[in-house]
């Protein structure tokens, strides 16, 4: 995935946002404003962490109206401190009031994902071992949380079940072992893609080594197990682990020579970044 957000590839999902949020009109801040009324905002946020998003609110108050001006103080991915002001927003009172809960519902998770991100790049820094996200992100949001995930110093898996091949559990069971599985994409694609295997047991990593993958994930497994499967494989592919890891098991993992870890929880039930926008 690039670093950079496509306006054409996001619109969708702010317009949705915005339709589902306005509705037919923000009632509340109609009654109480004339269409004359201007007014000064601010973003600041109430915690330290990692700042994403910039472009998005700017897109967000582009739909609602394009005469609303926003200063953004941060870079995506740079630091934040707790009560630094990130944007600063002028234009009309209405306008701002109507785009306010939608820019800050997209603000505060995309943040918090790279905020999370970076704690856990961070306690990885020096082993070796590059921290991936998953395809459990929230629907319609796939992009924004896997660019939220780069700004925060990780790195993205597969985008989708189209660009990258991932052969897991039930593809296994279903076609009946890894070998099997692993030819079936060979003769479809040849080397068009990379190939990843799942395996959950020793006599799964053993056949993945001998098969034509180039990955071997080593999920749910202990670390004893772990050590062993990283012995049997030695380099000879790379090595990926995976299984409700999260901050607290980061210690326990950080010895093992391995390529990659891969943490659903970056995405799947990240917590709001706390941000507050406040009027001059």
């Amino acid at each position: 995935m690039k670093n950079t957000l496509n306006s054409h590839d996001i619109l969708p999902i702010i317009r949705l946002a915005l339709e589902e949020d306005i509705g037919t009109g923000d009632i509340t801040t109609n009654a109480i404003f004339a269409e004359a009324d201007r007014s000064e905002a601010v973003i600041l946020a109430k915690e330290d962490g990692i700042f994403c998003g910039g472009d998005v609110a700017k897109l967000i108050f582009k739909e609602v109206d394009s005469g609303v001006r926003l200063s953004i103080l941060k870079k995506d991915g740079k630091t934040v401190h707790k009560g630094e002001n990130i944007v600063k927003i002028s234009g009309f009172t209405k306008s701002i009031l109507t785009g306010e809960r939608t820019c800050m519902n997209f603000l505060q998770r995309m943040c918090g994902i790279a905020t999370k991100t970076s704690r856990i790049v961070s306690a990885l820094k020096g082993t070796g071992i590059n921290v991936l996200d998953t395809r459990k992100t929230a629907p319609g949001m796939r992009l924004l949380d896997k660019y939220s995930v780069k700004c925060g110093g990780g790195k993205n898996h597969r985008i989708g079940l189209f660009d990258m091949v991932l052969i897991k559990d039930n593809h296994i069971s279903a076609a009946g072992s890894i070998t099997e599985a692993v030819k079936c994409v060979k003769s479809m694609y040849g080397r068009k893609y990379k190939i990843e295997v799942e395996a959950s047991d020793i006599e799964e990593v053993i056949e993945a080594v001998k098969s034509d993958a180039d990955i071997i994930m080593l999920d749910n497994m202990g670390k004893d197990t772990m050590r062993e499967a990283i012995k049997i494989i030695n380099k000879k592919k790379k090595i990926e682990i995976s299984g409700n890891f999260d901050e607290d098991r980061l210690p326990d993992i950080s010895d093992l020579k391995i390529d990659y870890v891969s943490i659903g929880a970056l995405t799947h039930s990240v917590k709001a970044f706390d941000l507050s926008m406040k009027f001059k």
